[in-house]
């Protein structure tokens, strides 16, 4: 079995092969192909829980065991930490451990990304990120890499870290512009941008409540029910389509918080394979809301991302 540290996660885990990756295993569980349940949330105290996720396919399978300890920050140790196991379906043979975290970071982008390239009807050239945590640089990152984009505005409360992040962007990808916007002009100051993209654990809604038709809005950190980044009126406003429907309906706080109607949400798999026609996805003229609270599948697609480099020797001490 092949042990992979968190760097040599990274490198197994490139953006672009991610995205199709995903792309085929999100029509493979819509259409029942990669069997999935919900994930478990088992508490450890009341800042803390354990998760388990697994995803079984024809050709490979996973167990991802994450632990996220809200107050690690006090004890120096990352508050998420975990593994994903990855073996083969019709022997049980180990083929990998992943880092969790690592993991779970860049498939999330990874998952952002697949859903510009699905809904977006251009490819992006700027985007307003809400949010300095790991995930907002995974995204910044995915949208550097796979659309090349080279216009970001940083928004956020603490205006050190803002800068900080802008900084450290601009310096890993020369050429990029990286702005920052303090998070309580967002709703006065918005710029006009291809994406909007959250990345927080607010409660309460952080995506402004006026934007562009034609600007795509993703929600990506709101992954409990009392947390919420989308408005409700912008969700009563346009086609919201989800990465996994059921999972959703217990852990998207920001659209159970707005009664939204269920019948109405669409999965990204079913707009994928066709199932669900372009016209429906917009309403009123405004491009749909796209929303993530991520799934093992999209673990299980990682894992044969992974494969694939250890099976070319892709993966270097």
């Amino acid at each position: 079995m092949h042990i992979l540290d968190a760097r040599q996660t990274a490198v197994a885990l490139p953006y672009a092969r991610l995205v199709d990756a995903l792309a085929t295993a999100a029509q493979q569980f819509a259409n029942g192909t990669i069997r999935a349940p919900e994930r478990q949330v088992v508490p450890i105290d009341p800042s803390s829980v354990l998760l388990g996720m697994p995803a079984i396919a024809d050709d490979l399978s996973v167990t991802k065991l994450i632990t996220v300890h809200a107050d690690n920050g006090r004890h120096g140790l990352p508050a998420i930490q975990g593994e994903v196991v990855v073996f083969e379906t019709d022997t049980g043979r180990r083929i990998a451990l992943l880092d969790g975290p690592t993991v779970t970071g860049r498939r999330t982008a990874a998952m952002t990304m697949l859903g510009i390239r699905t809904l977006l009807p251009r490819a992006p050239g700027s985007a307003l990120l809400i949010g300095t945590g790991a995930q907002a640089v995974a995204h910044a990152d995915a949208l550097v890499e796979i659309f090349g984009v080279r216009q970001f505005w940083i928004a956020a409360r603490d205006l050190p870290r803002m800068q900080q992040f802008c900084a450290a962007l601009a310096q890993r990808h020369p050429g990029v512009v990286a702005s920052p916007l303090p998070a309580q002009l967002l709703a006065s100051q918005a710029p006009v941008t291809d994406v909007v993209i959250a990345l927080t654990t607010a409660r309460q809604p952080v995506i402004p409540e006026h934007i562009g038709a034609d600007t795509l809005v993703i929600g990506v950190g709101a992954f409990k029910p009392d947390m919420a980044e989308f408005p409700p009126a912008l969700l009563h406003a346009r086609r919201i389509v989800v990465d996994d429907p059921a999972g959703a309906r217990h852990e998207a706080g920001d659209l159970i918080q707005a009664g939204i109607d269920w019948q109405q949400v669409l999965a990204i798999g079913d707009v994928l394979s066709g199932k669900v026609s372009g016209a429906s996805l917009s309403r009123n003229g405004a491009l749909p809301v796209f929303k993530t609270v991520g799934q093992a599948s999209w673990d299980l697609a990682a894992a044969r991302v992974a494969r694939a480099a250890l099976d070319q020797h892709a993966i270097h001490s």
